[in-house]
């Protein structure tokens, strides 16, 4: 069973803006997903939707089998989620929200849990002050702590680790696995994608509302993912229209301020990588240094979202 189908869902703002267009995801029962996209996509939308604080103009969602919205109840006690705002109580300490969190889903008290969430949060030094000195890094951490004091079976991370240092990170992913290695299924989006690539066995991307791709990180990166060529200049790269269009069969990026990426078409045969390199000698010059390698995550989302790192 999925653990989280959504079909057809759509929203339209009151302005007209369209934040979601006919999108269609399943969530493997104890998978860890990577919902991915650019800022604007309609990733935010999409959790707000979820999470019940915003409606949807079209589609339906189910969670563990169970309608979003007919059983309203049910969904929120089997779903966590860490949102991007911050927002508490300032004169309550991060023990009393566990707490009264537990108490607000229907969860009788759980001293034990909210004592372990504490530690492998690393809050527990901070657990009797009140949430208004605590520092953002701390208030992230409570965010995620509150989003898992009632044991919920799905778990949605908004950003997690923004603003929290390198190896904090690295122990909360090692938290994170752990729980999903013990059957919590978990939707995260980041903008961290070497992180994504490592933690999630399955990765969706959506752009512009729509969902571009959706499959097993394997298959994205075995199937999407082809070998670059890279080519260093010596001057910042700029691509004219004139040049983008005469490398269009090698789908040209610029993938660093003086490095130009091409890659090939799977489905033409007639082209390989001595074509690429010629090509773009005729139209840039020849470069400092040139070398081929597997596209990674982030190479294939740029590529397919058409984003570089100057936009």
């Amino acid at each position: 069973m999925n653990a989280l189908e959504i079909h057809n869902l759509g929203k339209t703002y009151v302005n007209g803006n369209i934040a979601l267009e006919d999108v269609s995801l399943h969530v493997p029962k104890g998978s860890f997903f990577a919902l991915l996209g650019p800022n604007g996509a309609g990733k935010s939308t999409l959790i707000n939707i979820l999470a019940d604080t915003v409606k949807a103009s079209t589609g339906d969602v189910t969670l563990l089998g169970k309608d979003l919205w007919q059983h309203r109840a049910w969904c929120k006690r089997h779903l966590g989620v860490v949102p991007q705002e911050i927002a508490f109580d300032p004169f309550f300490s991060p023990r009393e929200i566990l707490r009264f969190s537990r108490g607000m889903y229907g969860q009788k008290a759980d001293d034990a849990w909210v004592d372990e969430l504490l530690m492998r949060l690393e809050l527990t030094q901070h657990a009797h002050k009140i949430t208004r000195q605590l520092s953002g890094g701390m208030r992230r951490r409570l965010l995620v702590a509150q989003a898992l004091v009632h044991k919920p079976k799905i778990v949605i991370l908004d950003e997690p680790t923004a603003g929290v240092d390198v190896e904090l990170r690295k122990r909360l992913w090692t938290f994170m696995r752990e729980l999903n290695a013990a059957g919590t299924t978990i939707l995260l989006t980041t903008h961290y994608l070497e992180e994504a690539e490592e933690l999630c066995n399955h990765v969706a991307i959506i752009d512009k509302g729509k969902v571009i791709t959706s499959q097993s990180m394997s298959a994205l990166l075995g199937d999407v993912a082809s070998s670059a060529l890279w080519l260093r200049y010596a001057k910042p790269v700029q691509l004219s229209d004139t040049q983008a269009q005469a490398l269009a069969d090698f789908n040209p990026r610029v993938c660093g301020e003086y490095e130009l990426c091409l890659t090939l078409n799977k489905k033409e045969s007639g082209s390989d990588f001595n074509d690429a390199y010629q090509a773009a000698v005729q139209y840039l010059g020849a470069p400092l240094d040139a070398g081929v390698r597997q596209e990674d995550l982030e190479d294939v989302f740029l590529r397919l979202t058409n984003k570089d790192e100057s936009s």
